[in-house]
């Protein structure tokens, strides 16, 4: 008799799923490392019997593979019945499930290549080793598939069927079995099933970007010119272009994606529109200024690169010269990119790893390395997107800017780093840099670009994804962003200023004697540095992030856990008295400490500090013009000078405060106060005599006793945002 079942909880749901997402997001571990703990000799082979596993044998490849140890009960239990619906449950292992089932489930959701998963899911099935499936086994396993892609919000009604036909054929010879080549072949010539798999692909001229979308209004295939029909995710979208087909219409052939340079120089410099028909609905073309009318099928053309539209008829007329629209100073255009013949280095022809400028994303399939002729008068824009900053935030920002873009400017930063985008923009004079992400990958761009010996700095613009975003804030860009419009967010870069921010070297010399402490995280300050109260609730929220990164995946749920870390803070007073184990000196100058009742102290570059806290405080305009007139000198330790002492991002100086304890940071959060003034200073030692928590930039450690140098390194040049209109009378500032 099978087990009883429990409808409220069978069902896997779509939130569940995000969960479960989120959770493999965060993994170290593969599958196949877990699958081992399952063999003979593996520490959890007591938990299978024959193929199956129990449901604490489900639950412990859960809490193996997660490495977390309070995954939710609820959600555990709703998973492993959604795997009793693989196959019919026999009375003997209701209460089981396959493990290659789970096995396979889990590996088309984690992060890897869509061939080494193809090959995975072929070889998990292939029981005896022999190289062959027959068309039972190929049926579970797109069983699996069908599974995972119900749970992306996919409608599986149109992937059944591209599945069918893909298994029709594999099988060419009619043998009802498939061999490991025959399965992989297959597989990475099927579109719909390539993007389930999470294909990663490099940006070739013709090749489409294709996602997965849903669409809330009628949209047609551009190749059978049909409508998407469907509640969930219809059909396939091309990120650059915006072509769109039914899953079934992505593997037969359809026009490529739009070119992203041209073939020779002498094809530079000439602007043409480059058109993609349909789902113009219901806007008006540029041309006529008349309406586009729906015709029940593709109607109107829109233009890649100056996002136009027009009527079929008026897309031949002139003005055929594209203009590349609101954006024309930022986009460089296929017209300004072209290849030449480059000879490679030697250390490449012999295999080693070459520069960035050998790329894959900066060269032809054919090997030539592609060069920028920009358009005269713009400032092409160079944009890397973190895709670990913000959530999903960073995924939907680096479709959206490849759409507004040409995807040659746009670089995520998993793949490759910084140092790409960086040759291939390196010979241009005026062009800037947008980095999306939190203050982290500001910093590590920031660092990119002193060790690639550029022609030219160019000034950096911040899209914020992180937390605190404290840098972000100081230039304008905002605490952080919430999906507004791009287009407007390029506009306000066209209109920004250039400033000078100061970047400091810190050195950390460990006393001798003493047992090595954590590793310090960063060797240059770009926004502060801290020891005692705040980088004791920084490390204790790291610490808690590191063990359950699960709990830390909104910037909301991360700043409830800051305020809670900062309460027992409070209570705890693990820093108390902190002058008594430090000593602080600026430029030679000696900080009397004693009559202060200290927990902490910071270092500041720039005015924010923990997600917008001012700690320096506001100092008066009118009090600050007597210093303005003076240069100022390389220390100031008088209290009354200090009072109307300003901050400067690109003074030179540092500021130096004091903290009194958890509370007071609260006050200073919330404006209602400041910390108190120390020093500003062109230089600082700081030593240590017992180990204490610090932070640099956010990223806390623990330091054992040290002597702490920090001196200036250089300036880097960023964008300023345009000042924000007031929205009336009672706003002006």
């Amino acid at each position: 008799m099978s087990a009883p079942t429990h409808p409220e909880v069978k069902e896997l749901n779509p939130v569940d799923f995000i969960q479960l997402q989120q959770y493999i997001e965060y993994c170290r571990l593969k599958v196949k490392d877990v699958l081992r703990e399952f063999d003979a000799d593996g520490r959890l082979a007591r938990h299978r019997h024959g193929e199956c596993i129990n449901e604490e044998g489900f639950r412990l490849f859960l809490k193996t593979y997660l490495e977390v140890e309070d995954f939710p009960v609820d959600l555990c239990q709703r998973l492993f019945r959604s795997f009793q619906n693989s196959e019919p449950a026999q009375e003997d292992c209701a209460k089981e499930v396959f493990l290659k089932d789970v096995s396979c489930y889990f590996s088309l959701l984690e992060d890897g290549q869509p061939r080494d998963k193809l090959e995975f899911a072929f070889k998990l099935y292939d029981r005896d080793g022999n190289g062959v499936l027959d068309s039972s086994e190929v049926d579970r396993i797109i069983a699996q598939m069908m599974h995972a892609a119900k749970y992306l919000g996919w409608d599986v009604s149109e992937l059944r069927p591209v599945l069918k036909d893909m298994m029709t054929a594999i099988d060419a010879d009619s043998s009802g079995t498939v061999s490991l080549d025959e399965w992989v072949e297959g597989g990475m010539n099927n579109v719909p099933l390539l993007v389930l798999l999470g294909l990663k692909m490099t940006q070739k001229d013709g090749q489409h970007l294709w996602r997965m979308k849903h669409f809330n209004k009628p949209v047609y295939c551009n190749v059978c010119q049909s409508m998407l029909l469907g509640l969930r995710k219809q059909g396939l979208c091309c990120t650059c272009c915006k072509y769109t087909v039914h899953g079934r219409c992505a593997n037969r052939n359809p026009a490529p994606c739009t070119r992203t340079y041209v073939k020779s120089k002498k094809e530079t410099g000439v602007p043409t529109h480059d058109w993609v028909s349909g789902n113009c609905d219901s806007r008006k073309c540029e041309k006529c200024q008349k309406k586009i009318k729906s015709l029940q099928g593709l109607t109107g053309k829109h233009c890649v690169w100056c996002h136009t539209m027009r009527h079929d008829e008026c897309a031949d007329q002139e003005p055929t010269r594209c203009t590349c629209g609101p954006l024309r100073d930022h986009i460089l255009p296929p017209w300004a990119i072209y290849p030449v013949i480059k000879e490679r280095p030697n250390n490449v022809k012999n295999g080693s790893s070459g520069s960035a400028d050998d790329s894959e994303l900066n060269t032809t399939p054919d090997g030539q390395v592609l060069q920028i002729s920009p358009v005269p008068n713009t400032h092409p824009l160079l944009v890397f997107v973190n895709l670990k900053s913000g959530g999903k935030q960073g995924e939907r920002v680096l479709h959206k800017f490849q759409y507004l873009l040409n995807p040659r400017q746009v670089h995520n930063l998993c793949n490759g780093g910084p140092a790409p985008g960086l040759s291939f923009f390196r010979n241009l004079q005026n062009y800037r840099i947008l980095v999306c992400g939190g203050d982290g990958t500001v910093g590590w761009i920031l660092d990119a670009i002193d060790k690639a010996n550029l022609l030219v700095r160019p000034p950096v613009a911040v899209l914020p994804l992180g937390t605190g975003n404290d840098l972000a804030r100081c230039l304008r860009w905002g605490g952080g962003y919430d999906g507004e419009d791009l287009s407007r967010i390029l506009k306000d870069i066209e209109g920004s200023s250039q400033v000078l921010m100061d970047r400091w070297t810190v050195q950390v010399i460990p006393d001798e004697n003493q047992e090595k402490g954590d590793p310090v995280p960063y060797e240059i300050i770009n926004n502060y540095f801290s020891i005692g109260v705040d980088a004791s609730i920084a490390h204790r929220f790291h610490t808690m992030r590191e063990k359950h990164p699960q709990k830390f995946n909104s910037r909301m749920k991360n700043k409830l856990w800051y305020f809670e870390f900062a309460t027992s803070e409070t209570i705890s007073a693990s820093c108390k008295k902190l002058g008594e184990s430090i000593s602080i000196e600026c430029c030679g100058t000696p900080l009397d400490l004693s009559s202060l009742s200290l927990e902490g102290v910071a270092v500041l570059n720039i005015p924010s500090m923990h997600g917008g806290s001012n700690l320096w405080g506001e100092t008066k305009r009118c009090d600050a013009k007597g210093m303005a007139s003076q240069e100022e000198p390389d220390v100031i330790v008088d209290p009354e000078i200090l009072k109307v002492t300003s901050q400067d991002l690109s003074d030179r100086r540092l500021e130096v405060v004091g903290l009194e304890g958890a509370m007071e940071m609260g006050q200073i959060y919330t404006g209602l106060k400041s910390a108190v003034r120390l020093a500003k200073t062109s230089q600082i030692t700081i030593r240590v005599k017992k180990a204490l928590p610090m932070q640099i930039d956010g990223e806390p450690w623990m330091q054992p006793p040290c002597t702490i140098h920090i001196t200036h390194k250089n300036q880097a040049s960023m964008l300023m945002a345009p000042q924000a209109k007031s929205a009336g009378f009672f706003n002006y500032k």
